[in-house]
């Protein structure tokens, strides 16, 4: 099999290798038990899998990492989704009264699919994506992030390539784990804009002053703007997108700028004359943003609010393989975020296909290996640490590795501040 080819057809046979020997366990478990702050914190997280034939089953729970280990190769799940975080063991939630299994915390999470832009772009629709519109997966990161951070205080943000046509948001600071679900609905407002579904032309209306938050992710979107919409997109380009954007300008303005537009072909110079005129129409009474509500139009991040209001909704899980692109759901390093290519993610056939190619120092480790067999659970964790490092997923590991260290750091000084205030008392 060709390393840039995948056949879903091969799945099956695919992901027993990839939980055996490249799933990233030690880190997986690292991540959701948050230093073991909290005894019960992740024998009480529930997960999901998606199974051969879509069956799907819900309230998994695990002990140990070793126990998530076996269940997973066991099941070799086809989709892993993580829910929330319970009062009760999720897997036991029927043996509890009713009433009494809630879900008490989950990290505050972000779902930014590319069909909610399909009104915006012209390259591609529905589950397709290129490199042109993935310029707004970009500016949803860029944005959201710089919000989430500066506007929020939080610090450990966990950005993730859903392995198709999105992108996913951990927000593991321990503040955004205990928020309510009111409370996660008042962040998920505050950072939407578009407004409006179908039947609505114009869904961003911009008034007087403009709020701060609008105004820094203007800034991230002038940046894009150019390059992404007039070049690419060409929304100033052909008859039919042209209109779609005169749509969104007052009429008065709109008929001037028609006339504009017959002598004047080139998209840049179209967009200037909008800029120019709504400068132009701006009285001490009432300011016109036309332009800036083109460009938030266009580029704004669009999301799913009801996947982050909810304590109790799942969100397709980091490190999960896409079935239909066979793609890693992986990690996104944000200092290297423009030159992101969700295209060169890789594929359980690459990895597993590089799984098979020795390097020649690597057939001097496997002789080694054998000479290891007293202690076989150390060699078996000793190879699998390696597995990954072989391949072409182990940049991205490496990224979660450094994720967890910052979170890490922050555990380590919670538990140093409680201990400072017991030793207070």
């Amino acid at each position: 099999m060709s390393s840039s080819d995948y056949d879903p057809a091969c799945l099956p046979d695919l992901l027993p290798l990839y939980y055996r020997r490249l799933f990233p366990f030690a880190q997986y478990y690292r991540w959701l038990s948050y230093g073991g702050v909290q005894k019960s914190y992740f024998q009480n997280r529930e997960f999901s899998f998606t199974l051969k034939d879509d069956i799907y089953v819900r309230y998994q729970s695990f002990s140990t990492q070793n126990e998530l280990e076996k269940e997973m190769q066991k099941m070799n799940p086809y989709k892993i989704d993580i829910g929330a975080v319970y009062s009760h063991r999720p897997n036991q939630h029927n043996t509890v009264k009713s009433g009494s299994f809630q879900a008490l915390e989950k990290e505050l999470v972000f779902d930014i699919d590319m069909t909610d832009y399909d009104d915006v772009r012209s390259c591609c629709s529905a589950a397709d994506i290129c490199s042109k519109c993935w310029t707004l997966m970009t500016i949803a990161i860029r944005i959201l992030d710089r919000a989430l951070r500066d506007d929020f205080g939080f610090q450990h943000l966990l950005w993730v390539y859903s392995g198709r046509r999105g992108v996913h948001c951990w927000v593991c600071d321990e503040a955004a784990r205990k928020l309510s679900a009111a409370a996660r609905s008042a962040v998920a407002e505050y950072l939407s804009l578009v407004k409006g579904g179908e039947e609505n032309v114009k869904k961003i209306v911009l008034t007087d002053p403009i709020h701060p938050f609008i105004g820094e992710s203007l800034s991230v979107v002038e940046h894009y703007f150019p390059q992404y919409a007039l070049q690419e997109q060409d929304i100033l380009g052909r008859r039919e997108s042209v209109d779609k954007v005169l749509a969104l300008v007052p009429e008065d303005v709109r008929r001037e700028l028609q006339q504009f537009f017959q002598n004047e072909r080139n998209p840049e110079k179209r967009w200037k004359l909008i800029k120019d005129q709504a400068r132009a129409k701006q009285t001490t009474a009432k300011k016109r943003h036309f332009d800036k509500e083109i460009m938030l139009q266009y580029c704004y991040p669009r999301l799913d609010i009801n996947v982050s209001k909810g304590v109790n909704h799942l969100l397709k899980s980091p490190f999960s393989v896409h079935p239909k692109t066979g793609r890693i759901s992986v990690p996104i390093d944000l200092k290297d975020l423009d030159k992101f290519d969700p295209f060169a993610v890789p594929t359980i056939s690459l990895i597993c296909e590089e799984l098979d190619q020795l390097k020649p120092e690597e057939e001097q480790t496997k002789s080694e290996d054998s000479k290891e067999k007293e202690n076989e659970k150390d060699t078996a964790e000793k190879r699998k640490n390696r597995d990954y490092k072989r391949t072409s997923l182990a940049k991205y590991v490496k990224h979660f590795d450094q994720f967890l260290d910052g979170l890490a750091r922050s555990w380590k000084g919670e538990l140093l501040r409680k201990s400072d205030l017991q030793k207070e008392f």
